[in-house]
This record gives C-alpha cells, sequence and structure tokens, in this order.
C-alpha cells in the first residue's frame, strides 16, 4: 500500500457500494416482484422472516430447518417449502453475486485496470456462476472469488484487500440469500395454489376408496 489513507477512504466507499446493493436486492427488487406476483403485503412477509433472517446474520449458517418453518407457519405448503428451500440455499444466492461482482470491479479499480461493457458483462456471469458453486459456509465467497478476479487478470492475493470487512459483508449477504430464496418459495407456493389444492383433493379421493 503506498497510501494507507486512500485505502481505507476505497474501501470506505467500497462497503457502502455492497450494502446499498444489498439493501436495493433485499428490499426493492424481491419484495418487487414478490408484490406483483402474488399480490400480497412483503412487508408482512418479511415480518414472518424475521427469525430466518436473524439467524442467517447472527450464524450465516444452519438457516434451512428454520427458514422452512418459517415458510410453513406463513401458509406456504410443506412439499413446496422444503423442496424449494434446499434448491435455493445450493444454487439461488443472489447476495454472494452481487458481492463477488463488485468485489471484482473495486479490486479492477484500485488496481488501474480498464475495464469496457465486455468485462462488466464478464464478471457478472463469472460471478453468478461462481455464486451457484459457493459451499454453504462461513465466507466460502472469498474462495470463489479466486475464479471472479481471473476474469480480468487480477492476482488471487488480491482478496486479501477486502478480508478486514468480509466478517460483515458475508453476513449481509447471507441474510439476503435466505430472504431470496423464501420469495422464491412463496411465488412458487402462490403460482402452484390451483394444482396443490388438486394433489390435496386427489389424495383424499384416494384414502377414501
Amino acid at each position: 500500500m503506498n497510501d494507507i489513507g486512500e485505502i481505507m477512504s476505497s474501501l470506505g466507499k467500497y462497503l457502502i457500494t455492497v450494502c446499498l446493493g444489498l439493501f436495493l436486492q433485499a428490499f426493492v427488487v424481491l419484495p418487487s416482484l414478490y408484490y406483483f406476483l402474488t399480490r400480497k403485503n412483503p412487508v408482512k412477509f418479511v415480518m414472518g422472516m424475521g427469525q430466518a433472517l436473524a439467524t442467517a446474520f447472527e450464524l450465516h449458517q444452519a438457516t434451512l430447518p428454520v427458514t422452512i418453518r418459517c415458510l410453513e407457519d406463513m401458509g406456504v405448503d410443506k412439499r413446496i417449502a422444503r423442496f424449494t428451500i434446499p434448491i435455493g440455499a445450493t444454487i439461488n444466492m443472489d447476495g454472494t453475486a452481487l458481492y463477488e461482482a463488485v468485489t471484482a470491479i473495486f479490486i479492477a479499480q484500485l488496481r488501474n485496470v480498464p475495464m469496457n461493457i465486455g468485462t462488466l458483462i464478464a464478471i457478472s456471469l463469472t460471478a453468478t456462476a461462481a455464486s451457484i458453486g459457493a459451499a454453504g459456509i462461513p465466507q466460502a465467497g472469498l474462495v470463489t472469488m479466486v475464479m471472479v478476479l481471473n476474469t480480468v487478470g487480477l492476482n488471487a492475493s488480491d482478496v486479501s484487500l477486502v478480508l478486514a470487512l468480509d466478517w460483515l459483508l458475508d453476513r449481509l449477504r447471507t441474510a439476503v440469500n435466505v430472504m431470496g430464496d423464501s420469495y422464491g418459495a412463496a411465488i412458487v407456493n402462490h403460482l402452484s395454489r390451483n394444482e396443490l389444492e388438486e394433489a390435496k383433493n386427489y389424495y383424499r379421493w384416494q384414502n377414501t376408496v
């Protein structure tokens, strides 16, 4: 580091940028999708998921059973919750993808690496693919960041630049991941309500016969 003060200032801007992106994803994009597809109040839904989100922020792992229980308590069919949430916990990591894309761009700017629209698209696609392959353990995003950094020709050791902030960002992005999974399960439950009712009636008829 040639200028520690400049690096700290850049890290502050980076932290604000990631937090703003996660905030928009969690409280603008996802609730809007939920409202337009279900016509239900997203605020009430988030309040019902409070325990799962608190667990994700505090422990940033082992949230699967808590998330499923919260969804079932809010009326999501257990078949939907127990099918979609494990899948979402494995591949639907929107918070992690956002974090890795912003981090790669931040490090590239810090190292004065020129970027064009093609590079930004490559970073976005690689970050999405890397987040899908990320393990559901604390700070797994730092491991997959290597793939994203290689996309723009950066040294993998540059991950150490954001290591001091990752403990906080890891908790925030995990909460966003859980929120995205929960909204997805609720939307699938709403769109499949007719099929679920038909299946319930069929099983009831089978038991009667």
